[in-house]
């Protein structure tokens, strides 16, 4: 009886054909855009469950436990309002201490996402090494747990803005609306932030300093009247584009009644605050995306 041999399917094929028959692909291979996005949404439990981690660990080790979300701001609140409003007088602003606190605590989202999105990759390598998962995932935590201390700080801003005098208003609800343009911005440049984090590893050391410039840029401190004061009208316009400026500057015109503004309509305002939320959200999460196969590597 003759022998017979079935020929192997696979014979003569090159490494790259029987990769694309079987489906395989390369490890650590970057997903095309659609697809992270996608799996970011898969792994969205995994988001929430990781940003409540950090922020209950965050507090852990302290006394006063998680009401320093709290106790920071109002701390540097009293400490401004001491060097601002009566050394230096700026309390000539109507209800300055709810002016200042509304900056304060507007400003705080953004520096605290910053900073901390910027070592999201370098501190969790542990992670990043051992486990699969799409590394956007870590700088969105980060923006989730600060979104989360921003909500307890809001409940103090409301009644600090109660107790000092100010109405509610209609214009109230256009802090929700504000606040959610300046959460997807956050999340744009933190992620912006992760990736140039994990090629400079000395950036963590420079953005103390960017923060605090860009914090005296922005309003915070004292009334916006001084930028078209003090500034030519283009370097005035041009201020005013600053993303930090503008979500105060609704934060503010939301909240309070009486309170000075830029030369900036509402609706211009507006019009910016949702550019930049489109610009540095879109913007950030595809620059993270094109490192995604660098994160953990060397």
């Amino acid at each position: 009886m003759a022998n017979t041999t079935v020929a192997d399917p696979d014979s003569g094929l090159t490494g790259a054909q029987l990769a694309k028959r079987y489906g395989l692909r390369f490890a650590g291979e970057r997903p095309s855009l659609g697809e992270y996005a996608g799996q970011l949404w898969h792994y969205r439990h995994f988001i929430a469950a990781y940003a409540n981690a950090k922020l209950v660990a965050s507090f852990s080790n302290a006394r006063l436990g998680q009401l320093w979300q709290v106790l920071t701001p109002l701390t540097n609140a009293a400490v401004y309002y001491l060097i601002f409003g009566v050394v230096l007088e700026q309390d000539r602003t109507p209800n300055f201490i709810a002016y200042l606190c509304t900056g304060l605590f507007i400003f705080n989202f953004t520096q605290t996402a910053v900073q901390n999105g910027t070592q999201s990759i370098t501190s969790n390598l542990g992670l990043i090494r051992a486990l699969h998962f799409p590394r956007a995932c870590l700088p969105l935590a980060v923006t989730i747990t600060q979104f989360q201390q921003l909500l307890g700080s809001m409940v103090v801003l409301v009644l600090i803005v109660l107790v000092t005098g100010e109405p509610i208003t209609l214009a109230w609800l256009m802090l929700p609306p504000a606040i959610l343009l300046q959460t997807v911005f956050n999340a744009g440049l933190t992620m912006a932030m992760a990736r140039l984090g994990s090629k400079l590893a000395d950036l963590k050391q420079v953005m103390p300093f960017v923060m605090r410039a860009w914090m005296y840029g922005s309003g915070v401190l004292y009334s916006v009247d001084l930028f078209s004061e003090q500034l030519p009208s283009w370097a005035s316009r041009l201020v005013e584009l600053n993303p930090a400026l503008v979500y105060i500057e609704l934060a503010r015109v939301s909240l309070l009644e009486d309170t000075p503004t830029l030369s900036s309509s509402l609706l211009q305002l507006w019009v910016t605050a949702l550019g930049w939320a489109i610009v540095m959200g879109v913007g950030g999460f595809i620059y993270f995306w094109r490192g995604e196969q660098e994160y953990g590597r060397g």
